[in-house]
């Protein structure tokens, strides 16, 4: 039976009742459509997280106060209360550890913050004029602190992109404008460039200002909250880290590292749990998706057998006139190849539209790729293969006199 005959009769049997081959294609077009929105999502809020992570820096080994609860453990005792390092300590990193490109002590707290008839609630780091490189950040307008404003005490804040909105507004020039911090005066001398993303600690969301500063007048105490230092390269990330442990254990008097009472964090090792967690969820995701695709598939199935038992005079007329079996199953096959084939390009048509739509609210962001659309309209094929087998066997073994007869 050669090709043209078959899609001639495959034409023509799909389309002698459309409203039935429309429902039996539309578990595949769900099933396809959920699995590329899902697996969208999933990478998208893995690409989000990963940025966000990079965009506090490059090369980064980051130290905490507070001892850390067994190797590799996430949860740690007294993080973010504990005031186990100091400036001195960043200073000793900055000075003997050789594999540091840069050191940025850091003080951070959550305050309310008022200006003229506003006010916001968000995260006030006390810096040194090395966290710009440490951390990547950028002026847009005026400048950042300065090591003359650590010297002199100086009230000086410079605000991130969301702060000076969430303070000023977009039309009014914050420079020169002051605002109160536990009521203490800060005058504003810069703005930083907007750097997006969201989770820890977006830095477009912040007011920063110098270290000293933020000891003497905030905290009222000579503490830091974290130790950021940066590599030269990634490679040499790992040893920097041991440096840094082998020196603070010294200067803190511990001989035992399951002892230290602070931690360190690669940041490689961040982005790397952070997109196992999130491949996971994608994972999760598309499984939970493609259980539709198997229900689907039970439709074909079920439609292909109904469509069997109705043309059983017509398989026998076949048989009668010459056809084998394989031409009989090769028809019934393809028939249900090209149901699933049809509802899967219509599936990753209608999830990309999804998913197109989802990234167009800003609720989150997705990511299609192109192994996924690949992969989602192979198992579509597959599907056909597997749940269209069974029918197109039964109807290549039906007995042509038997089938003669069937009324």
């Amino acid at each position: 039976m050669k090709t043209k005959d078959i899609l001639n009769e495959t034409y023509t049997a799909l389309s002698a009742n459309k409203v039935r081959s429309g429902l039996t294609m539309l578990g595949i077009v769900i099933g396809i459509s959920s699995v590329i929105a899902m697996v969208s999502i999933g990478q998208g809020a893995q690409s989000s997280i990963s940025s966000s992570i990079q965009s506090i820096g490059s090369n980064l080994i980051l130290v905490y106060p507070g001892a850390q609860r067994g190797p590799g453990a996430q949860v740690s005792t007294g993080r973010g209360s504990a005031k186990t390092l100091t400036q001195a300590d960043a200073e000793a990193i900055r000075d003997e550890v050789t594999l540091a490109k840069a050191v940025a002590p850091e003080l951070s707290g959550r305050y309310q913050i008022t200006t003229k008839g506003k006010n916001t609630n968000t995260s006030v780091n006390g810096v040194d004029e090395n966290y710009t490189e440490v951390r990547n950040v950028e002026i847009s307008e005026g400048n950042f602190i300065t090591n003359q404003n650590l010297k002199s005490l100086s009230r000086v804040a410079v605000l991130g992109p969301t702060a000076r909105t969430d303070l000023f507004g977009d039309e009014v020039d914050p420079i020169g404008q002051t605002i109160r911090i536990k009521n203490i005066v800060f005058t504003v001398v810069g703005v930083t460039k907007a750097k997006g993303g969201s989770g820890f600690g977006s830095q477009d969301d912040m007011v920063f200002i110098p270290l000293t500063s933020a000891q003497r007048f905030l905290a009222g105490e000579e503490y830091v909250s974290t130790i950021s230092v940066q590599a030269a390269d990634t490679d040499s990330m790992k040893s920097l880290q041991d440096q840094i442990t082998t020196l603070l254990l010294d200067r803190h008097n511990i001989s035992d590292a399951t002892q230290a009472d602070f931690s360190t964090f690669n940041q490689a090792d961040i982005v790397a749990t952070a997109s196992s967690i999130t491949q996971t969820f994608t994972i999760l995701l598309g499984a939970v998706a493609g259980i539709s695709l198997v229900v689907g598939g039970i439709g074909i199935m079920n439609m292909m057998l109904t469509t069997v038992t109705e043309r059983t005079r017509e398989i026998g007329l076949r048989k009668a006139i010459g056809a084998d079996k394989k031409d009989i199953s090769k028809q019934f096959l393809i028939e249900a190849i090209v149901l699933t084939c049809l509802g899967g390009i219509i599936g990753v048509i209608l999830g990309a539209l999804i998913s197109w739509i989802v990234q167009l609210t800003g609720l989150l962001q997705t990511s299609i790729s192109l192994g996924s659309v690949l992969l989602a309209f192979g198992v579509s094929a597959g599907i056909g293969i597997i749940f269209g087998y069974y029918p197109a066997k039964r109807a290549a073994n039906l007995n042509p006199i038997e089938a003669l007869r069937y009324e």
